[in-house]
């Protein structure tokens, strides 16, 4: 369920098939390919599927600034849904530092749709203020993009 305090959403309906979509998000050697709008760019990403498993990456701004995230996976629904938040890092620990000054839990959605894939990307947060300060910081603009560019790659394959 949403909160439409705390929550920021992006869904779309794409035109690649869902098996696609699932292969471009778990796989590392694609998600560098895409994750990050350009013109920054995602130079590293450690992905270890399951609950408890590292989803880390490194992004780099068009300056060379490298920006490392940690993040731990919550839930793997294999080819629908995944689960991770930047409050805990791998196997459940607890983490002090992160790439933004708030911490949020990201839920992705994948549903077969007759014309490829319903998308649906959520972003929860512990409180109103946070949900301000990531939308303020280009929430839909940013994660919009990454998804224009993941389409892309996806057709690319």
């Amino acid at each position: 369920m949403t909160d439409t305090d705390t929550d920021l959403v992006l869904e779309r309906t794409i035109d690649v098939p869902p098996q696609l979509v699932w292969r471009v998000w778990t796989d590392p050697t694609h998600l560098v390919k895409w994750f990050t709008p350009r013109p920054w760019k995602t130079v590293e990403a450690t992905i270890d599927l399951r609950p408890g498993g590292a989803f880390d990456f490194v992004m780099e701004s068009p300056e060379g600034e490298r920006t490392p995230h940690h993040a731990c996976y919550l839930e793997v629904v294999e080819g629908r849904r995944l689960v991770w938040t930047d409050a805990l890092r791998a196997g459940f620990r607890p983490t002090s530092s992160g790439g933004l000054p708030f911490r949020f839990t990201a839920v992705l959605e994948i549903e077969p749709h007759a014309s490829g894939t319903r998308y649906r990307a959520t972003a929860m947060h512990a409180s109103t203020a946070d949900r301000a300060q990531h939308a303020a910081l280009g929430f839909h603009e940013g994660w919009g993009a990454a998804l224009d560019q993941l389409v892309e790659h996806a057709r690319s394959l």
